[in-house]
Formats: C-alpha cells, structure tokens, sequence
C-alpha cells in the first residue's frame, strides 16, 4: 500500500496527516484499494521533516528526484550527501517481486532465518507464462507446469507476510501503478523495469534480490548518491507522437549507458500533455538507458489516475502535500535534454539495441540499406511499457478504420493485457473485439513474448526476418530465441500500422493503404480516451492476502526438485590474494543479463541454482573464435561450453574470472547473472565497464566487480593467461588492485584495477556474500 515507515514511527507529531487506507476501502466496486495493509499510514509530515533538514543542510534548492530519494534517509541530519560519490542509507517503503525473481529473493529471506518481512512486500506471477494459443490456454498451461513453483511462492508468501498475485493477475509494473504507486513513495522490485511506477511520481528502483531481502529483513538498504538528468519537455503531443516516442528519443541521444548512476527527471510545460500512464510508459523504458530510475513530477493526470482506480481519498492528500511532489525552482540538474514534443516525429529503435533510434519516416530506406528484412512478421503489442488503457484504446481506433475499410493485418498480430483489470475492461469496451477481428489473438496477461516466453513456429531458427513491438528491450534472440530475428521497438499504434500493411515501409503519416475494393486510403492518427469512461471494470480477483500471523505455515521444497533447491551459503573469503586465476572466456563485444544467464526456457530453473547454472554466458560470444558457448578447457586442451568448462574447473578446485567490455551485465536486475559465476567458481569479473544493477548484485554474491584503470588495458589478457589479483589484504574504498597477468610464454606484467567497494560492501566480500554478513551480524 502506501506505507511511508510503516511500523517505524510509533507517534506522529502535532497537526501529522493520517489516513487509514482501510477505511477508504470499496473493495467490491474499487479493486485498487482492496490491496492495501490495513494498518498502514500515509505519513508526508515524516517525509517533509526530512526534506527539511536535507535542504537546510545543503542550502539549495532540490530536485524533486532529491526530495523523494533523501526524504528516505536512515539518517538525513548525518548522511554524507555528494551526487555521484557517497552511498546513501535508504529506507524504501516497500518491496514488489516478479515470480522469475522471486524465487531466489524467497530462499534468500528463508536462508536469513528471519520471522516475517519487515517492510510490505509482495509477489507478482507474470514470467513463467508461455505464449502458445491464447490467454486462457496459455494461463491453464502455465499453472499446470508450474504448479510446485506458484505453490512455493503462495506458501513462502503465506509464511512469511508477502501479499500474492496468482498467475493471471497481470504484469507486476501494471499492477503496482493501479494498486501501490504513489506521489512519493519510495519502491524497490526485482526487475529492471521497476522504474514505470515513476509515471505516477515515484521513485522506483531495479535491484537484484539480495538487495530485496535486506529490506525485506529491515536493514538500510544502500544505493550509490545518483545524479540527476533533467529532460524538459515543451511543446504538446499530437498525431501519431505518442509519449512512447519521447523514450525512444532519449535513448537515442542518452545510449544504452548514458543514464548509468542517474535519475531521469522530467520537467516542463510538455508534462501536462501526457497521461499518467504515459509518463510510466516513458520512466518505464528508462531502464535501456541504464538510469537507476525515472519520474514525472505530481500533476492533475496523476490525480486523475488516482481517483479512476479507486484512490480519491489519498489523491485529495496528495494534492495537499504537492510542494513535495515537484522539483524546487531553481534546482540544478546535472545535464539537461530538451526535447519539444509538437516537433517530436514518431520512432522506431532497433534492431538488436534500444539505443539505435530512427524517425519512421525513415526506418524503410534504412532497412534497405543495411538488408534488413522489410516485411514484418509479426507486430506485437502490450508488455509491461505499454498495455494501458490509453495503448489499447488507440492500437484499437487504428484496427477500426482498417476493418471498416475491409482489411485485416499482413502481419501476425499479438496484443498482451497489462493486468486482469485492463483485460476485462478492455472485453467490456469493446477493444479486444476489434484487435482480435483485425486478426490480434489476445495473450494472457502476463510478460509473454517481451521476456522469450514465446513459443514461435512461424521461422525457422537462424531465417532472417523482422518483428515489431511496443516492448522495451530487443537484445539477440531476447523475444524468439532466434539470433537472426530483427526486433523493432515502438509504440503501440506504429506496431499496429506496421502489422496492418505487412512492412517497414510504411510510413502511416503520408502512406496510403489499399482496400480490397481497390480503394486508397490513409489511416487517421490515432484516438483513445486516457481512463474508461465507465470506470474499471476489476474483472477476477487474483489476490491473496498473507495472514495475520504465518509463523505455524510450512514451505516445503522437495530434495528432489528440479526447479526450486534451497541454498547453501557461499565460502568466506581466505584471507590471502587470488592467484592464478583461470580466464573462463574473455567476452567481446555487448554482453547483457541475458548473454549471461539467458530467460525464455531458463526461467523454468530461477529457484534452482545449479540447474539454472547451466546457461552461464552461453549467449556471449568468445574473442578467441567469434563463437558462442564455445569455449578453450586449459585443463584438457580441448573446447567445450561455458557452463561445463566452469563446471570442470570447480571439479579441479580451479578459480576462473570473466574479462568483458563496456557496460557488462546491461539489462534485466536478475541475480542469477551474479549468483551462477559465483556458484560455479567465479571470483571476479573484470570489465571496462559495468551497469549499475549488476555490479551491486555481483557485489552481493561475494565477487569481485573490477574496472580496468586504463580501458586499453583489455587487449593485454589473452584467453589462456593466469591472472592474480593482489592487494585484498588491504582492501579499502577508493583504493585500487593491481593484477598480475602470466601470459603462456612465461612474461608477465601488472595492471591497475578499480572498484566501488565501500566498507560494508567489502565486509559482503570478506564474509563471502551479503546473506552470510547478514547472518554473521544476528549472532
């Protein structure tokens, strides 16, 4: 719900605003509010004393991503505060866990000992459904193959006071906007795109799910003092610019790292023309620029949002408190991007990066030019950035007039409900019938294709062709599995214009179509309302409340599973340096989350680390011979896979590191990327450079995360040298290690490397994990 230090503040001072969310509560017409703890409190007078203190300390005007984060302070009057250098001590309001992650996240708190979480948390069922048919076999099949694992995550839930979104319920990020997302709350979840809540004024963050657990188990959770970039808008959308388009830009000038260590901070007269659930669509696909979160500053779309599903009471607070909720006149931001939404052109970014952004209007010849396929294979609409009501109303007002005109799509056409309450209310409305008689089978409501949950028949794999999706990210083989796919991203009605005429050719604004009759016609831009007229329509109930007291509850992992296994703690570190450390595969090029612990059929094994340990970077390419999962045994002489070389070298008590490019582990917030290397007997990645989430999850593990002081530096090590890395005795912040490379013909030479570590994410790597630190500080 909308704790802000729940259960922290036992007393609130004179003239505090209390509202009891229970006694708002209509759960039969108002389903949004029927999922709040009810003894949980809105407290801003907490919020504002500290932004007071914060800003009479720093004596300057804030940034609203400022007040949000700093308003969270463990401690405000004592916290080093410096952008981009100290590490502050939060206190998140609330946890939110996808079910891929949540299973790792789950035995971590369990291996914790600890009763009950500290913190409202909750469990969202949206990874481990396949697209196969439809939604309703899709969701039967998945609840029959993943039966052990929804019952482990019901009963752990159950047990330990996490709230439980069946399978069906919708996608995590759609759900926390209608229920849990707030003007000033701070959310953390185990997803990368975590950051869509900001679309209604939040500061949510991607973390790994050791960082779930500690707050989960109560303890300041730690996140490096972010920069702020501020994007201001002017200007108003209109025609086919969606706010989609607005992301689509920044990751054009931003790239795939240019975020890293910021907050996106959206500001300007622009603002008030986008919906709420725009502005979350945009904060949403702020994860492929790398930044630690996005947010749109407290306005009357929000309030809107607010009061449509269910919240009227609280938006009527809000808007009491909304001096909070908006940056300071005169705040500095550390870069400013200005982008004026009436010249703003619809784009279209891809393929095989986010970052590689094209007008529409030009994507046609591009594709040409570097033989592209231009015929589009299947469009693909929804996923969690953009499946609102807004997406679906306008995706449909486009469907209509090539219906009316006697056309159907060219193309195969998907559409993928954000949650159980856009999919009934979009059913009562009438939408899904249009998308579905233009030739749109409608999935279950749930990530589907946008993560690889897609059982695809229509190409062969390794055949050339081109999808388009309103989805966020298109890395390699992401949606199908197929290397050769070439996945587009844009928004929802360009998907649509694209799937009706069958080609990146088509430009909607000037291009005509041609009618069965032989008619020409353009297509008019599309139309949707923001929020149904006739309010939502909550459709099933999916929730399961945890139970006042689950301490007499049991969770049962059978030994035998193949898919969940409880966890044994990783070794301490030895006290001495690492020597003649093994290199299991030097990476060359882009190596994401998913080069290095791949989803699609995987995330069937995320709560079971040793199987899942078996797609360990099997998607990176190898510098030695430009192939995948094909790697050199320095053992045998002879080549094998990534996993089952690592797995040798663990047998032969043989330590091994990884030596990657820029910006390694860019992504998903999955820990299994972290928790593999080490379970398979990793000790350090060194990198040119890392994304944010991954370095901190490799931290949390008992890894060392390490940066070449001098990028060049890379070339040096070859596939079969022996690498020590000396100076850990002496392990300190700010200080540098040095590695010692053996080249096979026996010269050796020395290299700088950083790291981030601060004195408690060195006694992670002392004490060999963050969980194991965590334990070792109960005794």
């Amino acid at each position: 719900c909308l704790p802000h230090y729940v259960g922290r503040f036992l007393a609130l001072g004179q003239g505090a605003r209390r509202f009891h969310v229970a006694a708002a509560l209509d759960a039969k017409a108002k389903v949004a509010m029927s999922h709040f703890e009810p003894n949980s409190y809105i407290n801003y007078d907490k919020l504002r004393s500290n932004i007071d203190i914060v800003r009479k300390r720093l004596n300057r005007p804030l940034t609203l991503s400022e007040k949000i984060v700093y308003g969270h302070l463990d401690d405000p009057a004592g916290q080093e505060i410096v952008r981009g250098r100290t590490y502050l001590r939060l206190r998140p309001d609330r946890v939110a866990m996808q079910d891929a992650t949540a299973q790792m996240a789950m035995l971590q708190f369990i291996s914790s000992g600890l009763p009950k979480v500290a913190v409202p948390s909750t469990i969202h069922c949206d990874h481990l459904i396949e697209a196969q048919i439809g939604g309703a076999q899709d969701l039967q099949r998945a609840k029959e193959v993943n039966h052990e694992v929804y019952n482990f995550l019901a009963s752990a839930g159950a047990k330990y006071g996490v709230g439980f979104w069946k399978p069906g319920s919708g996608i995590i990020h759609q759900i926390i906007l209608e229920n849990y997302a707030y003007p000033g709350v701070m959310l953390i979840g185990t997803d990368s795109h975590t950051p869509n809540g900001g679309g209604l004024g939040c500061i949510c963050i991607g973390v790994g799910g050791a960082d779930a657990v500690d707050v989960m188990a109560g303890i300041p959770w730690e996140l490096k003092c972010p920069n702020v970039i501020g994007v201001k808008l002017t200007g108003t959308l209109a025609g086919w610019t969606s706010p989609k388009d607005v992301i689509l830009k920044v990751a054009g000038i931003l790239t795939v790292k240019g975020g890293t260590g910021a907050i996106v901070e959206y500001h300007g007269p622009g603002v008030d023309s986008i919906s709420c659930t725009g502005m979350a669509t945009i904060c949403n696909m702020g994860a492929e620029i790398g930044a630690t979160t996005s947010v749109f500053p407290f306005n009357h779309r929000m309030k809107t949002y607010l009061e449509k599903t269910g919240r009227g009471e609280i938006a009527a607070l809000v808007n009491e408190n909304q001096d909070l909720l908006v940056p300071d006149s005169g705040c500095h931001y550390d870069q400013i991007i200005e982008i004026n939404l009436s010249e703003l052109k619809p784009h279209i970014n891809g393929p095989f990066t986010p970052d590689l952004a094209h007008p529409v209007s030009d994507i046609g010849s591009v594709a040409e030019k570097n033989g592209w396929p231009l015929d589009v294979k299947v469009g693909l609409i929804g996923s969690c950035t953009n499946s609102s009501y807004e997406d679906m109303g306008r995706a449909a007002s486009l469907a209509k007039q090539a219906l009316d005109k006697g056309l159907k799509c060219k193309a195969q056409f998907t559409v993928t409900p954000g949650s159980e309450q856009i999919r009934a209310t979009i059913e009562r409305d009438g939408y899904a019938k249009v998308l579905r008689d233009v030739g749109g089978v409608v999935l279950a409501n749930a990530c589907g294709p946008c993560i690889g949950q897609w059982d695809r028949h229509d190409v062969k794999k390794g055949e050339k062709n081109t999808i388009v999706t309103s989805f966020n990210r298109n890395f390699t083989a992401r949606n199908d599995a197929n290397p050769a796919t070439h996945a587009f991203v844009t928004s929802p009605e360009i998907v649509t214009a694209l799937a009706i005429a069958g080609t990146l050719k088509f430009n909607p604004e000037t291009d005509f179509l041609t009618a069965p009759n032989g008619e020409k016609f353009k297509l008019v831009p599309p139309t949707g309302d923001e929020l149904p007229a006739r309010d939502f329509d909550p459709g099933q109930d999916t929730y399961q409340h945890p139970p006042a007291d689950g301490l007499g509850l049991k969770v049962d992992v059978n030994p035998q599973s193949n898919r969940l296994q409880l966890l044994e703690p990783f070794d301490k570190w030895n006290g001495n340096n690492l020597e003649d450390l093994r290199v299991l595969i030097k990476v060359k090029g882009k190596c994401t989350t998913d080069h290095i612990s791949a989803a699609g059929p995987w995330l069937k094994f995320r709560g079971h680390l040793d199987n899942i340990s078996n797609n360990l970077l099997i998607g990176a390419v190898n510098i030695e011979n430009d192939a995948v999962n094909k790697i050199r045994n320095l053992l045998t002489g002879e080549f094998g896979g990534v996993p089952d070389v690592a797995r040798h070298y663990k047998k032969h008590n043989v330590s091994w590191v990884v030596v990657g490019d820029e910006n390694y582990g860019e992504g998903s917030s999955r820990e299994h990327a972290a928790l593999e290397p080490r379970h398979l007997g990793g000790r350090a990645i060194i990198v040119k450079s890392f994304a944010r989430i991954h370095e901190t999850n490799l931290k949390k593990q008992g890894l060392l995360p390490l940066t070449f002081s001098n990028p060049a530096d890379y070339d040096k090590i070859c596939p079969d040298d022996k690498i020590s890395i000396v100076g850990l005795k002496s392990l300190a912040p700010g200080k540098p290690l040095k590695a010692v490379i053996k080249h096979s013909d026996g010269s050796s030479e020395t290299i700088e490397l950083n790291h981030t570590f601060n004195e408690t994410q060195i006694e992670w790597f002392q004490a060999g994990s963050a969980l194991n630190r965590m334990k070792e500080l109960q005794k």
